[in-house]
């Protein structure tokens, strides 16, 4: 039996300012996680990733990110990884950095 598909985002980092941005559905790129295309098949995802990574003068890193969908189909990130990169740079103690 064939694994259900987990619908995915692109994400990367900006070339010259380093923060993590998300592919729309204009072929731009957003800082806003909500505003990322979502692909609801390998096929659109590699697509997607195809796209993304033809703006190498904007981007560094692009990768396919598992996103769930809620009831209303808003996406959110899946993995720790990406939810700590959505909610961007911190400047406060937490975590094992509090034992610092």
């Amino acid at each position: 039996m064939a694994r259900k598909f987990i619908e995915k985002i692109v994400t990367a980092n900006d070339l010259l300012q380093g923060d993590v941005i998300y592919f729309t559905k204009d072929n731009i790129w957003s800082r806003n996680h909500q505003d990322a295309i979502i692909a609801h098949t390998i096929e659109q995802a590699n697509e997607l990733l195809e796209k993304a990574e033809q703006q190498q003068d904007r981007i560094v890193g692009a990768y396919l990110s598992d996103v769930f969908l809620d009831e209303a189909q808003i996406a959110s990130p899946l993995h720790f990884r990406e939810i700590f990169r959505a909610r961007g740079p911190s400047n406060y103690f937490h975590g094992k950095q509090t034992n610092i």
